[in-house]
């Protein structure tokens, strides 16, 4: 079985480090998208990953991230 530190991919866990979310404009790039994107796929509800609130700004965690990389939805 595959464990989680293993599925993500090298950049993402660069940019990540030991943090669970990262910011909108850090994950944009991630998955070659523009940050807008990511807004309004929050906003709409219709993206394939949902983000979290922390402290009222939205953030975008790690494994969804890893998740939508390596082809899972």
């Amino acid at each position: 079985m595959t464990s989680l530190a293993q599925a993500i991919p090298p950049g993402l866990a660069s940019i990540a480090g030991a943090r669970d979310a990262i910011t909108t404009n850090e994950a944009a790039p991630i998955i070659n998208r523009r940050p807008q994107t990511l807004r309004k796929w929050a906003c709409l509800e219709n993206g394939p990953i949902r983000p979290v609130r922390i402290n009222g700004r939205l953030a975008w965690k790690v494994a969804d991230l890893a998740k939508l990389l390596n082809g899972g939805e």
